[in-house]
């Protein structure tokens, strides 16, 4: 293992990052988290732009830092912090778009599993194919915070789509199967947990319904207003 800091993560100790770290895609949706969310939040990681801070939530020590878009640059994060922080939980925050008809806009999806049509898994050198599953017990914390809340949750598979814009119109097939929404990062995340033996949950709010006419939020809806999924990822951190 590589000496702190890491390329991607500017905190020279373990001890800057907590147990829990939350995951927003967005390093504008990780600075709001913090400073609305968390008590004496310090920014212990900017590199690129991607900011990470530490603060407390109901004297929990807890962490957010941003994963950047899709699989790859998730894939570098969620690997450093895992390996070189000593994290033990990833949860990541993001928006999807719903994939599902049951799904509407600001709907929050727990994503039990996470299809993919990336290659990550290849540098594994399985013989055969890995289903990517989140951790059950962080899983039904949140399950259990999002009802307390009120909040109705959705349980089900993700797709993990290495393309935003996709030519072949793949989403109606994936509906075909039950996968509830599309993202770009959580079968990356859940793979690397598995490996490092470590715990990941992904929680996204429905910001766009792609095959329902295409109704979505705008940029600030999604870095400022997704308040519920925040709440309910701080309460499911240990």
């Amino acid at each position: 293992m590589s000496s702190l800091p890491t390329p991607h993560i500017a905190a020279e100790n373990k001890d800057a990052f907590a147990k829990t770290v939350l995951m927003p895609g967005d390093p504008l949706r990780s600075k709001y988290i913090a400073e609305n969310f968390l008590e004496n939040p310090v920014l212990v990681n900017n590199t690129r732009g991607v900011q990470g801070y530490t603060g407390f939530y109901k004297g929990k020590k807890v962490s957010v830092m941003a994963s950047g878009m899709g699989i790859p640059s998730i894939g570098i994060y969620s690997y450093e912090l895992f390996n070189f922080y000593d994290v033990e939980t990833i949860i990541r925050v993001g928006s999807a778009g719903a994939i599902s008809p049951a799904l509407h806009l600001r709907d929050i999806v727990f994503g039990m599993g996470a299809c993919t049509n990336s290659s990550y898994a290849r540098q594994f050198a399985l013989p055969g194919d890995f289903a990517p599953t989140a951790d059950f017990e962080t899983l039904m914390r949140a399950v259990n915070a999002a009802e307390k809340l009120g909040v109705k949750p959705f349980v089900g598979n993700l797709l993990s789509s290495d393309t935003f814009y996709d030519d072949s119109s793949s989403l109606a097939a994936w509906r075909k199967m039950g996968v509830l929404a599309v993202e770009m990062e959580s079968a990356a995340l859940y793979m690397n947990a598995a490996r490092s033996g470590k715990k990941a949950l992904a929680i996204c709010t429905i910001s766009d319904c792609p095959l329902e006419g295409g109704e979505e939020c705008s940029a600030l809806e999604r870095e400022q207003t997704f308040t519920k999924m925040i709440e309910i990822a701080l309460e499911a951190a240990e």
